[in-house]
């Protein structure tokens, strides 16, 4: 993922761009690798893609946001996701939530000022009889109570 947009480096995109050369209805591999090498979507990536491919800008983006695989925003290091549906949310998700804006420093559905956390609330993760439960980078928390979840965030790297 890069660290900062004055320093983007368009090499990635380069290769991207020349193994689907020529190729009819390659938009979506095309903005999945570009996010693959970039960790979202910079507008500077998609002007770059309409430029080479001829492809408008506006037509990208209405790829981007129909599919929710695709990001526009960038995101931190860490995704935490929470889940706040019903069973969550009785069982104390929003205490949760709260413990992992005041501990981290971020507000829920935002990301961290050093991009270090990304704060999604999510409204099932399919866990209900682990509730409350989040994701976080891919691993699955339940039965969480405020403190445990700000624990096992705490060691992350």
């Amino acid at each position: 993922m890069i660290e900062d947009l004055a320093t983007l480096d368009m090499a990635p995109l380069d290769a991207i761009l020349e193994e689907y050369a020529g190729q009819k209805g390659a938009v979506i591999p095309i903005l999945q690798h570009a996010q693959e090498a970039f960790g979202y979507l910079p507008k500077e990536v998609l002007a770059e893609i309409s430029k080479r491919t001829r492809i408008p800008v506006s037509q990208l983006i209405g790829v981007a946001t129909f599919y929710a695989q695709f990001r526009l925003d960038r995101r931190g290091k860490h995704l935490i996701r929470v889940c706040d549906g019903t069973a969550c949310h009785v069982r104390g998700a929003s205490k949760c939530i709260e413990a992992v804006e005041k501990s981290l420093h971020v507000a829920a559905g935002s990301t961290s000022e050093d991009y270090e956390y990304t704060m999604e609330i999510v409204y099932c993760l399919g866990s209900c009889g682990l509730a409350p439960v989040a994701v976080v980078d891919d691993k699955v928390l339940g039965r969480l109570t405020p403190n445990s979840l700000v624990d096992q965030l705490s060691g992350l790297d």
